[in-house]
């Protein structure tokens, strides 16, 4: 069998990117393509998955879940070789992994890996691979080079097994939260209380948190995004038949990503605090403007510049942007809540939200009647890796923008 060397990766996301920049820093010869069209870094990139994969040795996929994984493969399908491998690291359901590892026979290598980007970009990921011998002997080289293999008996278990994982994760960061939130309550030092968790079972968390729990570094770039948790615990929920009682154990999985978002970066405020901006975030990741109308005021305003321009919409103005679906591309986008300070009768809050090439800087003005808290005004700012020219020529109609923002 010979050595991989052409290498096509399909997905160039968080850990896609960090896969494709890794394998590229290492002199395998990589393309990738993404459905955004952007680069990652030093990686080439194709403008269509077919031209990605004519030449490849071995075919990575890094994508956000299985419907995604089964479309590209059907996309590319007549375009790869008869000797070409699939190298498959998304992380999808243990049914999902089975049926395609039935479709590609032998050729077939299901490999979901344990880890964040700065494990990729060192070669440090843990990988659950699922594959025949053969087929793993001539994998392995790929797979060595991003990380430590531990083979599975098969693609299934390999699923299984990284979502059980992920739970975990999902499990430590509520528990994190809560530690911190109960530390705060009883006037505890935020740096003390760190030093104490990173001695116990939640240290490996807060060590490599650190930086963000202090704010020292609010806005850096989260290896992982809370839709893509969210998504496996629900996978998990489903694969198992089993309720859990984390991040998607409760009813409602846009909620738990608000409560997962918020785990280690609110201090401690009472829930009523936090659940219009709770019902915010469900809004933007759902499409549904009901979820703004129990967040805001009926009086409430939202203000910003818009193609140079300044707007102010009434609620059901701004209610009227969204069409009850999420935007194309919800899966990458993510959602940060940075701070909130309350005064009485009164709060404040600021949160970045992470929008494909856009971040937005929220600022909102919250008011407490009786036990509940409502928004009573939203101010925003857009930072755009494009100039505020191209972002004027480019920007969506008002109906497009509402769609996701």
């Amino acid at each position: 069998m010979t050595t991989p060397h052409t290498i096509a990766v399909l997905g160039l996301g968080r850990m896609g990117g960090g896969i494709a920049t890794r394998l590229t820093s290492r002199d395998f010869d990589v393309v990738g393509w993404t459905r955004s069209g952007r680069a990652s870094g030093p990686v080439k990139s194709a403008g269509d998955p077919n031209e990605a994969v004519a030449r490849a040795d071995l075919v990575l996929l890094a994508l956000f879940d299985g419907r995604a994984c089964q479309q590209v493969l059907d996309d590319v399908r007549d375009s790869l070789r008869p000797d070409t491998m699939v190298l498959n690291t998304s992380t999808i359901a243990p049914a999902e992994a089975a049926g395609l590892a039935r479709q590609l026979g032998p050729s077939y290598v299901h490999a979901p890996v344990l880890g964040s980007v700065p494990a990729a970009a060192a070669g440090a990921l843990q990988i659950l691979a699922a594959a025949d011998q053969a087929a793993l002997d001539r994998a392995r080289p790929v797979l060595e080079t991003l990380g430590t293999v531990r083979r599975v008996d098969d693609a299934s278990t390999a699923a299984a097994l990284k979502l059980i994982a992920n739970s975990s994760l999902a499990g430590a960061v509520l528990a994190l939260r809560d530690s911190l939130r109960q530390a705060d309550a009883l006037g505890l030092q935020r740096a003390q209380a760190l030093d104490v968790l990173e001695l116990g079972q939640l240290g490996g968390l807060v060590a490599r948190k650190r930086p963000f729990l202090d704010g020292e570094s609010p806005a850096a770039a989260a290896d992982f995004t809370i839709g893509a948790l969210t998504k496996d615990m629900t996978l998990l929920a489903d694969a198992s038949k089993a309720p859990l009682r984390s991040a998607v154990g409760l009813a409602n999985t846009s909620a738990a990503e608000a409560d997962v978002a918020s785990a280690a970066t609110v201090p401690a405020v009472s829930d009523a605090v936090l659940e219009p901006l709770r019902a915010y975030v469900r809004g933007h990741a759902t499409g549904g403007a009901a979820h703004f109308r129990d967040a805001f005021l009926p009086t409430a305003h939202i203000e910003g510049f818009r193609g140079g321009a300044f707007v102010s919409w009434p609620l059901e103005e701004y209610c009227a942007l969204f069409h009850g679906r999420p935007a194309p591309d919800e899966p990458s986008r993510s959602r940060r809540i940075d701070s909130v300070d309350v005064h009485g009768t009164i709060a404040t809050a600021t949160m970045t939200l992470q929008h494909g090439e856009d971040t937005f800087t929220d600022i909102f003005l919250l008011v407490r009647f009786g036990d509940s808290w409502r928004i009573a005004n939203k101010a925003y700012h857009r930072h755009s890796v494009e100039s505020e020219n191209r972002i004027t020529a480019l920007a969506p109609s008002r109906r497009e923008w509402g769609s996701g923002r």
